[in-house]
């Protein structure tokens, strides 16, 4: 399960500055995780050449797309409350066409739009591309549905556009689908096989970025630390390469050494990565590159073997706890956070225990809790009966949410007194006298803006916390990371 956008950005509207040759209105909602935000980067890119400007008045929109999550049913019910406001909208503009990209248009397909008839267009995460066709067929009064999975597809040679972008903080794709067959998770089903980004690529993109002035970027995948690179295709298939392919492979390790050497004084994060693939070398990287933060998204989703087993999650209780050892060891302030579910089938209160006394072993900063959610389709749909009771599955979730706030807060308390490398991001959400930045362990600063500007590395004295955000008075700039 990959890192899901904080609540307060979900489904906000994205926009880009107007192209005075385009003439007609993209509106665009985003929801779920990284990726889907970041595919809708491409997305605008892809249809700004085709005429359309974005726009966040949804009444003046031409074309209305929703870029859609499928990992719970929350996620799904929430876009079709969208949809209805889209068609109603659309009544009073009868020319506006509504499209479902995504997951969930990959899993429900041509359902959305013959028996439910509620969008005009359905397009798959692979098929990005097709949309200028797809847009013509539904100019011409057909419905359009393209959700072809492909094994090669990366949009590695798209030029994203940044959507409602800060200017300092980007996200970078490298890899595309998943190869991990988790019970609980659609995502194979939705994305497809894994691929990786040529490396090249990515540099360039990243080079692009610096000077665009972005001082951030974030290396997203479903898993990235399965990242190959052998100029072939899906990963399964490297065994078959050839001798010279598997000699001049790039790994996951190897990328990030590539992009933290291109740019030295960009700051280099990633997600997510997958205990079962995350190797030391990567660890080891991280320690070598200053400019390569020091925080992993880890998640785990349950600290009962049992309940890893029927979840076919390839790691161990141990092996994982065994990976945090090691990770502390050569990185020792790295900050470390989790995906929990509660409340999978056949979970007992011995499991819950287990995974209770797992985050009390690790003491993350911060983690995603959920309670488990049957998705159609997967292998624990099909195999494993829901058989919680959804007032189990609320108490348990709320026990590990109440102990990540304590683990929470005892992470920050951890920062008092330091002074740390802050970089801006923007003005802080309650008040407009202070900026909000990030450490590098991933843990949000606020402290009054004086004379610094976004995009700048501030070191800032710790004085105070909350569970959450460090508060403290900036001491000075930084020194440069190269």
């Amino acid at each position: 399960m990959e890192k899901v956008i904080d609540e307060s950005v979900q489904g906000s509207p994205l926009m880009i500055s107007a192209n005075g040759k385009n003439n007609r209105k993209l509106y665009i909602e985003s929801y779920g995780c990284q990726m889907n935000f970041s595919d809708s980067e491409i997305v605008a890119s892809i249809l700004a050449n085709e005429g359309f400007n974005t726009t966040s008045d949804l009444e003046d929109a031409d074309l209305v797309l929703v870029n859609t999550c499928s990992i719970r049913e929350k996620a799904e019910t929430t876009v079709r409350r969208r949809l209805e406001k889209f068609n109603a909208v659309k009544k009073n503009r009868p020319h506006m066409k509504v499209g479902v990209l995504g997951c969930m248009a990959e899993r429900l397909k041509s359902q959305l739009l013959e028996e439910e008839k509620i969008v005009d267009m359905v397009v798959g995460p692979d098929a990005y591309k097709d949309l200028p066709n797809l847009v013509r067929e539904v100019d011409e009064g057909r419905n359009a549905v393209n959700v072809i999975l492909s094994k090669e597809e990366t949009y590695g040679d798209i030029a994203p556009v940044r959507l409602n972008s800060n200017g300092v903080t980007a996200f970078v794709s490298i890899t595309r689908g998943c190869d991990n067959m988790c019970t609980f998770c659609v995502v194979p089903f939705t994305r497809g096989r894994e691929r990786s980004r040529d490396p090249q690529s990515v540099v360039q993109e990243v080079n692009e970025l610096w000077e665009q002035g972005y001082r951030e970027v974030t290396l997203l995948g479903q898993n990235v630390d399965s990242y190959l690179w052998y100029g072939g295709g899906l990963k399964k298939d490297f065994d078959k390469a050839s001798d010279m392919q598997k000699a001049t492979a790039v790994d996951f390790a190897g990328l990030l050494a590539m992009v933290a050497e291109a740019q030295p004084g960009m700051r280099i994060r990633f997600s997510t990565s997958n205990p079962q693939d995350m190797t030391l070398d990567v660890v080891r990287t991280m320690a070598k590159y200053r400019n390569i933060c020091n925080y992993i998204h880890l998640p785990v989703q349950s600290g009962s073997d049992r309940i890893l087993k029927a979840m076919n999650r390839l790691h161990t209780r141990e092996e994982y706890m065994q990976l945090i050892d090691d990770i502390r060891r050569i990185i020792p302030d790295c900050g470390i956070s989790q995906d929990m579910i509660a409340g999978f089938p056949g979970e007992t209160e011995e499991d819950h225990r287990e995974t209770l006394s797992l985050m009390e072993y690790v003491k993350y900063d911060f983690g995603f809790m959920f309670a488990y959610s049957e998705r159609p389709g997967t292998l624990a749909a099909r195999k494993l009966e829901d058989d919680i009771p959804e007032e189990v599955k609320k108490r348990r979730l709320q026990e590990i949410i109440a102990l990540q706030q304590k683990h929470s807060l005892y992470r920050t308390s951890q920062h008092l007194g330091k002074t740390e490398e802050v970089l801006i991001e923007g003005p802080s959400k309650k008040s407009d006298q202070h900026w909000m930045g990030r450490t590098s362990s991933n843990t949000v600063v606020v402290f009054p803006k004086e004379d610094y500007k976004v995009g700048q590395f501030v070191m800032v004295r710790i004085d105070d916390c909350t569970s959450a955000t460090l508060l403290g008075e900036a001491v000075g700039l930084a020194e440069n990371m190269e």
